[in-house]
């Protein structure tokens, strides 16, 4: 690595190329790479279970701020051990990391997606409501079961089950809470055959628009007023 340059002013040595400034921007670089690699699932490259509760966390409290809803996204792949028994464990490792890779590619870039543990994923999507989220899940779905990994010359069939869920700034839900609801919806897709997408019944969510007023203004400001002019323009004439 280049020897960073410094000006003997703010050397503690006063020399032009400074060993203790390198060591420390060394150390920082490390650092970095050491907070990097501590957020990061090493197999898939996703984010691992403990950056998503951070960033859950942070999502939710964003929520509460600005009234925008946080939806997250359960999801496990359907029979994965069998994938593992039939295939060997190099090829379902290859199945995770190409599932990865469909997140990514199906996915908006300010989404958050996570490998929870196992075969099990977890995807944030902030800002998102609850039918925008079941679309999301559905087209993730629907890619896995129409363009199933090709691995070592052979077709690897795949479905994945999908609990999904949206926190709304006026509950009252922790991060294990949320967790947990979402985890309920994604049990209740198992139990009902795999290869589902389950959430909470449409009549128990609030038909609200896509986006409410108080939304758009928190994502675009408030809306302009009319002009002076335009508005004497406008107004009626007085009789007489």
């Amino acid at each position: 690595m280049q020897k960073p340059l410094c000006s003997p002013a703010l050397c503690p040595v006063g020399a032009e190329e400074c060993p203790i400034w390198a060591e420390a921007q060394r150390l920082q670089d490390e650092c970095e790479r050491l907070r990097e690699l501590s957020h990061t699932d090493p197999l898939t490259g996703l984010f691992n279970r403990r950056y998503m509760k951070i960033a859950l966390d942070r999502e939710m409290e964003r929520s509460r701020r600005t009234g925008l809803p946080t939806s997250l996204i359960m999801i496990d792949l359907d029979y994965f051990k069998r994938i593992n028994d039939t295939y060997g464990h190099q090829v379902g490792d290859e199945v995770l990391k190409w599932v990865s890779r469909v997140w990514r590619q199906n996915l908006r870039r300010i989404d958050i997606p996570c490998r929870y543990g196992g075969e099990e994923f977890a995807i944030i999507l902030p800002g998102t409501r609850l039918q925008a989220s079941m679309r999301a899940a559905k087209r993730l779905q629907t890619t896995l079961v129409n363009s199933p990994p090709q691995l070592g010359g052979r077709q690897v069939p795949l479905t994945a089950s999908f609990g999904v869920d949206t926190f709304m700034a006026r509950e009252e839900l922790t991060v294990r809470s949320f967790l947990k609801r979402a985890d309920h919806y994604l049990l209740e897709a198992k139990v009902k055959g795999r290869n589902q997408i389950c959430s909470q019944k449409p009549e128990n969510a609030k038909r609200t628009p896509e986006v409410t007023l108080d939304e758009r203004i928190a994502l675009f400001g408030p809306p302009a007023l009319p002009a002076k002019g335009m508005a004497r323009k406008n107004r009626p004439s007085p009789k007489g």
